[in-house]
């Protein structure tokens, strides 16, 4: 089975970003599709705050996953958290990961998640996988 996944994540902390996607790349036996909004679009540098919602509606909407990193800094993003409400208008399942090591992590992202699992590749897998 082929999960499809939108990955919520802030230009800011795009390492971890990359570090959550080797993660799932690196997981035998699993496959998905990344919906996220990618760097080069450029929609999240020239476009506006409507068609940048547009843009993250669009691409939530074919997903049955949203995944969000909970640092700390997700409380802070505007747009992490319009993605959280977009994804719970869509009833998209709202996955929550806190960072390796974060001893500090987003009550706001936690609070709305329906999992919160630790960054863990096998938790996370079980948690998409729904199981």
């Amino acid at each position: 089975m082929v999960y499809n996944l939108f990955i919520s994540h802030s230009w800011s902390y795009f390492d971890e970003y990359q570090r959550l996607c080797n993660l799932l790349n690196d997981r035998p036996y699993f496959e998905y599709r990344n919906y996220s909004v990618p760097f080069n679009d450029p929609i999240h540098t020239n476009g506006t705050d409507r068609q940048l919602r547009e843009a993250i509606e669009n691409k939530i909407r074919p997903t049955s996953v949203v995944l969000i990193l909970a640092g700390v800094y997700s409380t802070y993003s505007k747009w992490i958290n319009k993605e959280v409400e977009i994804a719970k208008n869509l009833n998209k399942k709202i996955i929550a990961i806190e960072p390796w090591g974060s001893e500090r992590t987003s009550f706001f992202v936690k609070v709305n998640a329906d999992e919160i699992v630790g960054w863990n590749t096998e938790s996370i897998v079980r948690a998409i996988r729904g199981s």
